[in-house]
This record gives C-alpha cells, structure tokens and sequence, in this order.
C-alpha cells in the first residue's frame, strides 16, 4: 500500500489530480526534458506557467488531469489530460499526455493511460464513450503507445494545432469504451 492518495492506482503507477503545490516538481522535470518533449509539446517549464496550467485542470474546468507518479516513492513520472471533454449525445475526450525524461521508456506512460482509460470509460470516471489522441505523424513513440492500447487510426487532420511555432498536421486516433484496451482495468462504460 502506497502512501500516497491516487485516484487509480496500477502496479507501478498511481494518478492524482494537480496541486498547486506541484509546481516546482513539475517544472524542473519539464526543464530535464525538454529534448523528449521538443518538438511535439511545451509544458509548463516556470512555476508560474504551471499555475496557470493546473488551474483549470484543479478546477476541472471543461477537462480533467492526471499526474501520473511512480506508485511507492510520489515522483511524478509524467502527465495525462483529458481535454474538451463533451458530455451528453457525444460523451468524448481528447487526451494530452506527456513522460518526464527520466520515465522515458519505462513502460510507465503505458500503464498510465492504461489506467487513465479506465477512468475515462468507467461509470464511476468520467463516463466517457470515445476518447481522441491527436498526434503529429512524425511522433512515433506517442503513435506506438495509442496503437498498443487499442486505438484506430481514423485520419489526418492538416494544420490541427499551433505547437512550436507552426500549424502541425495531426493523425486522429480513437477509442471508444466498447474497444477492448490492453493494459486498462476492466471498464464498465
């Protein structure tokens, strides 16, 4: 039993939502990896950046994020949000997620939106029925991570979102609660 109060908890990995009091954490895992995270995405690398990231994400403002920590020590391994969350007819999500350097290659972003899915589908989650990872075409890691937990391919959309500097071309992958997902819990959805 770990010590510290996840939402959801798997073998090495637990989720917690954002503390304000995460910043200085955050931020200088943001520094050390900046060469992973360039060029597919900026997180907050100065406390006051990140106050202003987690805000919304504390609030649960429209999404809802997850720290995703290294189960038995707290250190925040990396990130998982589900953005644009829609409810009603629609019941979907687009996930924005992130490993920190020193997770990197782990396995540990895996089990994280293995986990994070589970959430997201379940009845007592978020009780979502789709899910979306937008994904420039060039980011292969990110594209093996969604393609072995069972996400299809279903498009390219052309200059979907401003990140470093330009208009990027995304390919659209999804996930709705009826697919089966290697690596989440069992979802009931």
């Amino acid at each position: 039993m770990s010590y510290f109060p996840y939402l959801v908890e798997g073998a090495r990995i637990g989720l917690r939502p954002y503390r304000p009091t995460d910043a200085r954490e955050f931020t200088a895992r943001t520094r050390e990896s900046r060469g992973l995270h360039h060029p597919w995405l900026s997180p907050p690398a100065t406390e006051e950046a990140y106050q202003a990231y987690a805000a919304p994400l504390i609030a649960a403002v429209g999404r809802a994020g997850f720290l995703v920590c290294e189960r038995e020590s707290g250190a925040i391994a990396g990130f998982v949000n589900v953005n644009n969350i829609v409810l009603g007819a629609f019941r979907c999500g687009a996930l924005g997620y992130g490993a920190f350097a020193h997770a990197a290659g782990r396995g540990l972003m895996r089990e994280a939106l293995g986990l994070a899915v589970g959430h997201a589908f379940a009845a007592d989650g978020l009780a979502l029925h789709r899910l979306e990872a937008n994904i420039q075409p060039g980011n292969t890691a990110s594209i093996a991570l969604v393609r072995a937990l069972g996400f299809r391919l279903e498009g390219l959309s052309p200059d979907f979102l401003h990140v470093d500097g330009a208009w990027r071309d995304h390919e659209r992958w999804a996930l709705t609660a009826e697919m089966p997902c290697p690596g989440a819990p069992h979802r009931t959805g």
